[in-house]
Order: C-alpha cells, then structure tokens, then sequence
C-alpha cells in the first residue's frame, strides 16, 4: 500500500514497455513509479518532499542541467567507461546496462532512495539550526561565540560589560534557543552553521 508520503521513482525512458516493465518490478516490491516519456515531460513535474529517485535511460543531458537534486540511475544498452565516467561525473548514483537483473535494478533503487532520505534529513535539520540561529538578538549571537570559545560567565561579562547574572541570562536563553544541552553541543551546532553564520 502506498501513501503520499510513500517513496516515489521517476522513469524516463521513450520507451513505453521498458516504463512499465520497470514500473512492474518496483510494483513486487510496494515502490511506487511515476513514467515520463521525455525529460521535459519530468521537469514539468513538482518533486515532492519524500524520498525519491530518478531512473534515466541513456544520459539525459537536460535533466542534469536542470539540477535534479535527487539521487539518479542511469540505465543503457551500451555502457562504456567514457558513459559510466560522464554518467558518474554529471550526479549518477549508480549505472546499469541493459539487460540488468531484477534485484540489481530494485537494489539500486533501494540504495538511491536511502541516499536521498538521508540526506533530505540532513538538510531538514541544517534548515532547523539556521532558523535558530536567526532568532538570536546580536548580543545574544556574540554570547554565543563567547560560550563556544570556552569562556565562563564571569569571562563573558567582562567582555560584554555588564553584570554576571545578566550575562547568566543572556547564556541561558542563547542555550534554551538553540536547544543546546551543553556548551559542547553548542560548540557543534556552531562548527556545522560556520559557512551560514557568517552570511
């Protein structure tokens, strides 16, 4: 039974029975497909947020351009090291050649579609850190720095000019909005937003 938030694979091939013979062995395993004649017909399509892969027969220059941002099979009949370079370079997780086994076809699958949740994951959490961060005042963006540079709260109210306690809650509350557990775990989330940080 699938769902809408269930895995989706993208097909396309001008092929029709090539689509549906695929779109029938990812039917033995509960995947749902999506069949598209021609890589414009594809990019018409809205992508949704679940985790999802693209099967590609033969290399389909316009999707590469258009930056699929999804993990892409590329299926040929004839593969040769120059193609499965070229296929690799341009984002292709994996590269079959026809006639290609069942399992080996739903195996990669499989693998494209744990590759691209993960990585949906990490984005997701990476979107959550920023809107954080954007919530902190510019001092409390300075307290930061300062807990992560490993200076206590005596320290930071030294360099803030003020008093301890009002330091103690400027720390507090940069540690409640970043739902940081310890100055350690701070530190991290500081080291993962650096290249945003500074935006």
């Amino acid at each position: 039974m699938t769902t809408s938030s269930s895995p989706i694979v993208f097909i396309v091939d001008d092929e029709e029975d090539m689509r549906l013979a695929m779109q029938r062995i990812l039917k033995t395993v509960n995947l749902r497909a999506e069949l598209f004649a021609t890589a414009q017909d594809f990019l018409q399509r809205q992508i949704p947020e679940v985790p999802s892969c693209l099967v590609l027969l033969e290399v389909q220059q316009k999707l590469i351009e258009a930056g699929i941002n999804i993990p892409i099979i590329f299926i040929t009949a004839h593969g040769d090291i120059p193609m499965t370079v070229k296929a690799m370079k341009s984002g292709a997780s994996e590269f079959l050649t026809k006639p290609f086994r069942h399992q080996e076809f739903l195996d990669a699958i499989h693998q494209a579609l744990q590759r691209d949740q993960l990585s949906r994951r990490q984005r997701n959490a990476m979107a959550e850190l920023q809107e954080r961060y954007k919530g902190l005042t510019a001092r409390e963006r300075k307290v930061m720095d300062l807990v992560v540079s490993g200076m206590q709260t005596k320290q930071i109210a030294s360099v803030l000019g003020t008093s301890e306690i009002t330091a103690a809650v400027h720390r507090g509350r940069v540690m409640h909005k970043m739902q940081a557990g310890s100055p350690a775990e701070l530190g991290s989330m500081a080291e993962r937003l650096k290249p945003s940080a500074n935006r």
